[in-house]
């Protein structure tokens, strides 16, 4: 976009009266002065992180429980010359990707939440014994100064 082009665009924003152009910068009168919309606890990461494992373990127990069945199904109308065998066979075979990756998912969003969790106690970690340090080093300084 050339330098002309942006100034009209800015100039025929300004002209509307309806809206105005905001760059950079959320809405007045939402989520507070200098508060972003979006915020996250240790309680929400793991409730995320329970949750996914829980789906995990739930689609890795029952997802195949038709497996067995839907094979045999495909090869007997197969043998028997029926189209829908092949098609049963070829559901079948999407049905056990599209679980794998689920599962794959799942796996992946629980341990990310793990991660997450540990990560951010140890930044926690850091953060307070860093303070607690310069409190520290700061009463150490303050006691020098009064002698």
């Amino acid at each position: 976009m050339a330098w002309d082009e942006w100034e009209q665009l800015k100039a025929d924003a300004n002209g509307r009266s309806s809206s105005r152009m905001q760059l950079n910068e959320a809405p007045s009168g939402k989520g507070g002065a200098g508060q972003g919309d979006l915020t996250v606890s240790q309680k929400d990461l793991a409730a995320v992180g329970d949750s996914a494992f829980k789906l995990f373990e739930d689609l890795g127990r029952y997802g195949r429980d038709a497996w067995s069945s839907s094979q045999t199904a495909a090869k007997d109308l197969t043998s028997q010359e029926f189209a829908l065998g092949s098609a049963l066979h070829t559901v079948q075979d999407r049905w056990e990707k599209s679980l794998t990756t689920l599962l794959d998912a799942c796996a992946h969003i629980s341990n990310h939440m793990d991660f997450t969790q540990k990560a951010h106690a140890g930044d926690e970690y850091h953060i307070t014994s860093t303070v607690s340090s310069i409190a520290t080093l700061d009463k150490g300084f303050d006691e020098g100064a009064k002698r």
